[in-house]
């Protein structure tokens, strides 16, 4: 056996025996390595928190570290009555410390909480290179969005997004504001069945199709369909109807119209499996 490899043991992976018995008041002295360890012995005995683990002086003085300056006789470190170096800490990612220290990687734990945890214990001991890689494991790790929609504010900014874009394209304006007449009595709630449709759109095909959303455009709500950088359909929501005399504005669910016109396009363009078409059936039946 090399004299950098760990001592197999019950536990392999984090190089302990099983958690030593507690101690009341155990009798310890202070020393330094070599009075603590025979200069003959090939492995250091170390007691971390009551979890016990073998190793090799090579292994924790290859690279700079808290434990390196213990063990290289710089500073000074306690033994209890069997000799074994006592550090004051919980064992529990002590295993991935000591597999850092002798390969210059590890598998890091499952879990951002248990990779804070191993992050904590790399500080601690002044293992750098682990501390980053925790560091950037927890950084790469943070949520991401399930799905980025763009919103409008500008006719060029619109322009750009469509023209660069390598998918078919859906636009959704819905400017409530914009409207000189009053409202019918279920037009804002067809309006909002109009926006909950697109959110369920873009989670259904996200990936597949661009989705847009136009706050400042002339219409009220309106859906527009582009492929290859060109408008190739467009359902319009809204009509002026006369109620006693006077004009008002209607905003409706144009199922009819909409659904095989986003269907056709989408298909056309992206070759979405038809097994994917499920959503619109199911859309359809519950006429949101």
């Amino acid at each position: 056996m090399s004299g950098d490899s760990c001592l197999p043991h019950h536990h392999t992976q984090s190089h302990s025996t099983s958690s030593a018995p507690p101690l009341a008041c155990p009798k310890t002295k202070t020393c330094s390595y070599q009075g603590a360890v025979s200069l003959g012995n090939k492995y250091v005995r170390i007691n971390v928190g009551g979890t016990l683990f073998y190793t090799t002086l090579q292994v924790l003085t290859r690279q700079t570290s808290m434990l390196k300056a213990m063990f290289s006789g710089k500073k000074e470190v306690f033994t209890d009555k069997d000799g074994w170096i006592l550090i004051d800490r919980s064992g529990k990612h002590f295993g991935s410390i000591l597999c850092f220290l002798r390969d210059g990687t590890v598998t890091l734990p499952k879990g951002r909480q248990a990779v804070q945890e191993l992050l904590a214990e790399a500080k601690y001991y002044l293992v750098q290179g682990l501390v980053e890689l925790c560091e950037n494991t927890l950084q790469g790790n943070k949520e991401q969005p399930l799905c980025v929609i763009p919103v409008v504010t500008s006719s060029k900014e619109e322009e750009k997004l469509i023209q660069s874009s390598t998918k078919p394209v859906v636009k959704l304006v819905y400017n409530r504001s914009n409207n000189k007449y009053s409202y019918t009595s279920n037009s804002d709630d067809n309006l909002l069945k109009n926006i909950e449709l697109f959110d369920r759109l873009s989670l259904s095909f996200n990936g597949r199709v661009l989705f847009i959303k136009d706050v400042i455009g002339d219409e009220i709500c309106c859906w527009s369909f582009y492929g290859q950088g060109r408008k190739l359909a467009e359902v319009c929501c809204t009509s002026i109807v006369y109620a006693t005399e006077k004009k008002q504005t209607k905003v409706r669910m144009s199922w009819a119209t909409f659904r095989p016109t986003f269907a056709l396009h989408v298909w056309r363009h992206s070759r979405v499996p038809r097994r994917r078409w499920s959503f619109l059936k199911l859309a359809s039946m519950r006429r949101l």
